[in-house]
């Protein structure tokens, strides 16, 4: 059975998302740290080298920015470099996010962890270009100009913040023969094509691919912790560790699922199971599944510790990606298999 990933979910809005089963304290279920973090999970990735996909992703939802998205990424390096990794221009700048040397003093680190902080580095390139264009976002926010914020940032990029000012938005066509204005608008238009992956097209039968479809079409629902059951999404509750968002309840105001509800409503009525995620891997351990052997459907789970602590479960979609509802102030999304959740943390997988 294979899955079809295809491109279109960054519009969909839904309601609520998912990540730990109501585990009475599961050492705050994941949102304690990363909470903190909303940034640019609307909307996925494709169309990207995949040396280069997962950097895009941890360098967006980095950004507590919503408009710094994985394809506006994409969109900017696709302009600076084609993804090319030696990529250099007649000024002096380098690498695929094409930082001069001065910008890169600012904005580069070892983000990729090799003791070297390079331009060059993919990791180290897009990790500084998201930083970069995070503080750009922040600052076209408060700067009070007219026009979309991300032109404002992207022109930022390009032509440094102090041209911005001095044209009081976007500078025109006359500026620099159009390199800014042309740059910005190349690559607004261009996001569209590396959005993704979003709707899933699920072929095949059986208990599994019908979870997992059903499961696809709440892509986009926020997360909600405590939310959501076999009929659909609800408001959830914050227990005093997790449900809060910047430091007030987001789940007693938000429609959704979380990691656990979710996979109850994919299964039911067919197969109830029970409510959390601790419960879940405890009613299917006895059907184990290796690494190399997943099929649509499939349930991962990751723990704190052991099968005692259990925080957090994802349906497996296929090509290396799980369906899950991650955490607070995210929504019900597509990620990597090896970057949805701490790799350390994970415990196993079961075939319902």
């Amino acid at each position: 059975m294979k899955v079809l990933i295809k491109a279109a979910v960054a519009t969909i809005t839904l309601f609520v998302l998912a990540v730990v089963g109501l585990m009475a304290m599961v050492l705050a279920d994941y949102d304690a740290e990363a909470t903190e973090v909303t940034g640019s999970a609307s909307g996925g990735l494709r169309g990207v080298p995949e040396e280069f996909r997962s950097w895009i992703l941890k360098a967006a939802e980095e950004c507590k920015q919503p408009e710094l998205t994985p394809a506006l990424l994409a969109a900017q390096l696709y302009q600076e470099s084609k993804f090319n990794t030696s990529a250099r221009s007649d000024v002096g700048a380098q690498g695929p996010a094409q930082f001069m040397p001065g910008t890169w003093a600012t904005w580069g680190r070892d983000s990729d962890g090799n003791g070297e902080a390079s331009p060059w580095d993919i990791g180290d390139a897009v990790m500084a270009q998201g930083r970069m264009m995070c503080s750009l976002l922040k600052e076209a926010k408060g700067s009070g100009y007219p026009g979309d914020v991300r032109a404002l940032a992207l022109a930022g990029y390009n032509a440094g913040w102090s041209h911005v000012e001095q044209f009081g938005g976007v500078p025109p066509k006359s500026f620099a023969k159009g390199q800014t204005y042309n740059y910005v608008q190349l690559i607004l238009s261009t996001m569209k094509r590396f959005e993704g992956p979003g709707l899933l097209e699920v072929e095949g039968s059986g208990s599994g691919p019908d979870a997992l479809r059903k499961a696809a079409g709440r892509l986009g629902t926020p997360y909600a912790y405590g939310g959501g059951g076999p009929q659909g999404p609800s408001t959830g509750f914050c227990d005093g560790a997790n449900g809060y968002l910047n430091g007030k309840c987001a789940a007693s105001n938000t429609v959704g699922f979380d990691c656990s509800s979710l996979v109850q409503y994919a299964y039911w009525p067919d197969l109830k199971l029970p409510r959390t995620a601790a419960a879940q891997y405890g009613a299917t351990s006895d059907r184990p599944v290796s690494r190399q052997n997943l099929k649509p459907g499939d349930l991962l789970f990751w723990s704190h510790g052991g099968t005692g602590a259990i925080y957090h479960v994802a349906i497996y979609a296929g090509d290396n990606n799980v369906l899950h509802a991650p955490r607070t102030g995210r929504n019900v999304e597509l990620a990597p298999l090896t970057s949805a959740m701490p790799q350390d943390d994970y415990v196993g997988t079961t075939r319902p």
